[in-house]
Parts: C-alpha cells; sequence; structure tokens
C-alpha cells in the first residue's frame, strides 16, 4: 500500500499578509514591538501575537530569529572553524564545541573527501582576531579537541545581513548587495 501524505498550504487572509510584510524587515527595538507592528497595519497587539502563533502552527512561519549584525557591535573579526571530527564523535563533541557563548552557530556538513575533510562547522565572532584566536584554543582545550584537524578561516568580506523576504520590499535596494 503507497501512502503519500501532502502538506496543505495555510490558507492567508490579507491582514497574515500585511504582518508578514511588516516583520520580514526585523521587529522594531521597542518595549511593545507587536504593539507597534499592530499599530502600523491595522491589528491590535493581541491580535499580531494570535496572528503569529497561527501562522507557527500552520507552517506558513518556520521559525524566527535575530540577524545580529555583529560589526555594529563592535565585533571586527569572524572566523569559520572546520574540524574534521571522526563521525562517531560529532553527536557528543558538537554540543560542546556549541555551548560557549563566543560560537554563534555550530553544525554538521558532509566532507567532500579528499578535498574537504571537514564535517563540523563552527562562526566564533571576536573584536579582533586575536581574541578569536584565543577562543579557538580555549575550545580546543576544553572540548578535547587537539588531536583532531581545522582550519580557521578569517572572513574578508562582509555581506548584507537579514532575514529571509517573502515579500517585495519598498525600500531601494532592500537585500541587494553587500554593505
Amino acid at each position: 500500500m503507497d501512502v503519500s501524505v501532502h502538506r496543505l498550504k495555510p490558507h492567508l487572509e490579507p491582514e497574515d499578509l500585511a504582518l508578514i510584510g511588516a516583520i520580514q524587515g526585523g521587529l522594531p527595538l521597542v518595549s511593545r514591538p507587536y504593539a507597534e507592528i499592530g499599530a502600523r497595519i491595522g491589528l491590535s497587539e493581541e491580535e499580531v501575537m494570535a496572528r503569529l502563533a497561527r501562522l507557527r502552527e500552520t507552517g506558513a512561519i518556520k521559525r524566527m530569529g535575530v540577524v545580529v549584525r555583529h560589526h555594529e557591535l563592535g565585533y571586527r573579526a569572524n572566523a569559520m572553524v572546520v574540524w574534521d571530527i571522526p563521525d562517531d564523535e560529532v553527536s557528543r563533541l558538537g554540543p560542546c564545541i556549541g555551548r560557549f557563548r563566543f560560537v554563534t552557530l555550530c553544525y554538521r556538513r558532509p566532507r567532500y573527501l579528499p578535498d574537504w575533510p571537514y564535517n563540523l562547522f563552527c562562526m566564533i565572532h571576536g573584536r579582533d582576531r586575536e581574541s578569536v584566536l584565543r577562543n579557538v584554543d580555549l575550545l580546543i582545550a576544553q572540548c578535547g579537541l587537539e588531536q583532531y584537524g581545522h582550519e580557521i578561516l578569517f572572513s574578508k568580506r562582509r555581506f548584507k545581513q537579514r532575514g529571509a523576504a517573502y515579500q517585495p520590499s519598498r525600500e531601494a535596494g532592500h537585500g541587494t548587495g553587500a554593505d
């Protein structure tokens, strides 16, 4: 017997589309951002929160997250550290690396042998190159990574950081290049 499951597209009302358009550029940095968003599009704070909850439940919005612009916060050095970890150790060592506050991303990726042996990646932001290198040394010591190969890949260029856009922006040039 062949059983197929089809996920239905959620029905989006005009208010939902307005809400998605209003939040895709980010929430305002105020004490009650949902109230301000609601005021912009003619909804109450409670209705904004209820609609967002429903959009999450139906899968119309998969997740909401923060896009941190590290450079503007004084973090001038960024490095992706790539590790060659035995596959049976990744599940143990990944969480160890990811628990440090200076690690902003930690994830597993496939190897592309023989040219790319790395399977665990983490992003480290620092105020300068030396602080990033000190933090890599701390990771190595605290997580027992001394015997594993790795490379520290510092960023050379910074691209515009923003979340996903689901509707065209009215802002000229929004999301079109490097900053």
